[in-house]
């Protein structure tokens, strides 16, 4: 049987550190880390999102807003907020959580946020660095908690075939830059790829995001894989799962991310970690974690 990547212990490892580093940059500087998020819209997963994210922040010793608008808000309105929270001192990291009302440009709006704010690292300037390889931008916490739970079974990357089923602005693609950076080989497919089953059982480390409940058969899986589980699906049950069918996966498997309690709490504490090194670069001080 697979090792279980355990991610809220990696995730409660790594908040312990912020939290220190937290105390550490307001003690000399006087400055608290600000994290605001936006949302449009009475969607209840956004909801429980926005309160988890709030409420880690919280706990951090970071300041926290919501700003919640209703799905009627008009487009000025909510570029009048994000200019505000912009020019806001004691703000350093923004989200606009998704998805937003049809009306509403995703695109237009996520382009408005400060790139040094932008902490889900989804302006188009941060993901162009990262398609370009380069520093000083901001990773999306998805893949940026996913590296992170590679690193706990693979202390060297260079060379592995790392396989990304799913090409999602949010996961998908800026996961198969970010594995390309650590000189992995690197495929990208989705799920209409042709003869996907083989293509799997290519990859030494799969990462998987197509948003479909055990799409991924413990028979498409390499022996001995590393398998990064980041779908999360509520059956009709009431039962969540993965894209990856994880009880046929796991007698192949290397080592598994569980769902729930892989890739989700791992996902938090990256953007956490990344609105703590907004608020150090605002602070003009080096960030101590890589």
């Amino acid at each position: 049987m697979s090792k279980i990547i355990d991610g809220r212990k990696v995730a409660e490892e790594l908040k312990k550190k912020l939290h220190a580093l937290a105390q550490d940059l307001e003690k000399k500087t006087g400055i608290k880390p600000g994290f605001a998020a936006l949302r449009v819209g009475d969607n209840p997963a956004s909801q429980l999102y926005v309160q988890l994210k709030g409420s880690q922040a919280s706990e951090l010793g970071y300041h926290f807003e919501e700003h919640v608008f209703p799905a009627w808000t008009p487009a000025e309105v909510l570029e009048a907020k994000i200019v505000e929270l912009n020019q806001s001192s004691h703000i350093h990291g923004i989200i606009l959580q998704l998805p937003l009302p049809e009306q509403l440009d995703k695109f237009h709006f996520l382009s408005l946020i400060d790139p040094a704010k932008d902490v889900d690292g989804l302006h188009p300037l941060n993901a162009g660095k990262l398609f370009q390889g380069l520093k000083g931008g901001f990773i999306a916490s998805t893949p940026l908690g996913c590296l992170a739970l590679i690193r706990t079974i693979h202390s060297y990357l260079e060379g592995l075939t790392v396989g990304v089923v799913g090409c999602s602005l949010l996961v998908g693609r800026p996961m198969a830059l970010l594995m390309l950076q650590q000189d992995c080989t690197v495929w990208l497919a989705h799920s209409k790829t042709l003869n996907l089953p083989l293509l799997c059982e290519t990859a030494d480390i799969l990462i998987v995001a197509i948003g479909s409940p055990r799409f991924i058969k413990g028979d498409w899986i390499q022996r001995g894989a590393t398998v990064i589980d980041v779908g999360i699906n509520r059956l009709p049950s009431g039962e969540i799962v993965g894209d990856v069918d994880f009880s046929s996966a796991q007698t192949r498997a290397g080592a598994i991310t569980p769902v729930p309690g892989g890739v989700g709490p791992m996902t938090i504490a990256s953007l956490l970690r990344n609105t703590l090194e907004a608020a150090f670069r605002y602070a003009d001080q080096p960030f101590p974690l890589e």
